[in-house]
């Protein structure tokens, strides 16, 4: 009976652990066509970043992998950042991820853009949509006023 009772309350809690896990803003994460403009969240589920991509049209084989695209990233929030990393990610019509990438940028202003490419990417497949996803946003803080 004890054993009956302590492996239910393992499964009870490891499927109470399982559920919390699931992040509150994936349905922010939304994959978009090449030629639409992907939007990263803040932890708060605001839009921070949008991305769109320099070519609309991405064939790569796993014998032959594309190894570099460019992007522009945008800052669409009403914060400075000192610092923004995120990932690119590439899916195929299936769905399936088939590249991903990275981007970061130093002092990014309001509605300010930069333009980068993904080092470390190589995409295997004929890409149908993609996402971008902030992993980091450091936001700039103005200096301590001087003291009377």
């Amino acid at each position: 009976m004890k054993l009956a009772l302590k492996l239910a309350l393992v499964i009870l809690c490891s499927a109470w652990s399982i559920s919390a896990q699931t992040p509150a803003n994936s349905a922010n994460e939304r994959r978009v066509p090449l030629n639409e403009a992907a939007v990263a969240h803040d932890q708060n589920g605001v839009a921070a970043l949008e991305g769109t991509l320099r070519i609309t049209e991405i064939n790569g084989t796993s014998e032959s992998p594309v190894t570099n695209v460019r992007a522009v990233i945008r800052n669409t929030s009403g914060i400075s950042y000192a610092f923004v990393s995120g990932v690119v990610t590439f899916y195929d019509s299936a769905g399936v991820r088939c590249g991903e990438g990275i981007f970061k940028a130093d002092a990014l202003a309001v509605d300010e853009s930069f333009e980068t490419d993904t080092p470390g990417i190589r995409i295997r497949c004929q890409v149908a949509t993609w996402r971008i996803v902030a992993t980091n946003l450091l936001p700039r803080m103005p200096p301590n006023p001087p003291r009377p």
